[in-house]
């Protein structure tokens, strides 16, 4: 009788128990492009919630606004892109984004529907290439490792289709938005696609793509977010997140090779 004079009582304490805690929880707004950003994010999001971080997933298919959202102060971070497309964007818009942690490298492809090996490629094909300058130039870099062209500046991470010294198959180059490249595919004889939007189209980057980069590829994907956060502890929260043992086999099993951890 005790028990049910009192339990409303103890109801209402214990709901304001779970409110009291459900507002200390810190909201953290995250960018991501849908795969494998935004999967990684759904994975540690559990973790984050344990540490008293409520994770909140906002999933781009460019790769401007969610620059342009943190640097607006619209949100708190993204996890879309690699150190060389950030500084090209920093130095473009004169923002001050800031790498704070490493977390996987996605092995960018070249791809074809109309050839099975490079050996195939005939003179005067036409090529599509992301239309970003560090994506491009990544593309260039791609082609001149497997001898397709030689660049004046072999190492040059900025490169152009300027750049070519020399060009023996006469190779024609079609620069486009780098969402857009797996859609053109039937178009063109060869198209050099980022990891995440040919994972998106169901291109399986380790089986379909001609060739790939390897696994030493200085284009790693990062968390980003301004200067005057990177020592946010939400953030440092999030990096710590990403960067464990759980991740990397998670990794490892959920994209076998397509992506590869980067800690």
């Amino acid at each position: 009788m005790l028990f049910k004079k009192f339990a409303p009582a103890a109801v209402v304490a214990l709901s304001a128990f779970f409110a009291a805690s459900a507002a200390q929880a810190e909201k953290l707004s995250v960018a991501a492009t849908p795969v494998p950003h935004a999967e990684l994010l759904e994975f540690v999001k559990p973790v984050l919630a344990k540490e008293g971080v409520e994770l909140e997933i906002k999933v781009f298919t460019d790769y401007v606004q969610p620059n342009a959202q943190v640097v607006d102060g619209a949100l708190d971070a993204n996890f879309f892109q690699h150190k060389p497309y950030l500084d090209t964007y920093n130095k473009e818009h004169k923002s001050d984004l800031v790498s704070v942690g490493l977390v996987h490298v996605e092995p960018f492809g070249a791809y074809s529907s109309k050839i099975k090996s490079i050996e195939e490629l005939k003179e005067g094909a036409q090529v599509a290439l992301p239309n970003d300058p560090s994506n491009g130039a990544r593309a260039l870099l791609l082609l001149q490792s497997q001898g397709l062209i030689k660049l004046k500046d072999p190492n040059n991470l900025l490169a152009t289709a300027r750049d070519v010294v020399e060009n023996p198959k006469k190779l024609r180059f079609r620069e486009l938005e780098a969402a857009t490249l797996p859609r053109v595919l039937p178009d063109v004889d060869l198209a050099l696609i980022n990891t995440n939007y040919a994972l998106e189209a169901g291109l399986n980057p380790t089986a379909d793509a001609l060739f790939i980069e390897g696994e030493d590829s200085p284009y790693a994907n990062l968390v980003a977010t301004t200067a005057a956060k990177k020592d946010d502890a939400r953030i440092q929260k999030l990096v710590k997140a990403l960067q464990t043992e759980e991740v990397r086999d998670y990794i490892k099993s959920q994209y076998k090779g397509s992506i590869v951890p980067a800690f």
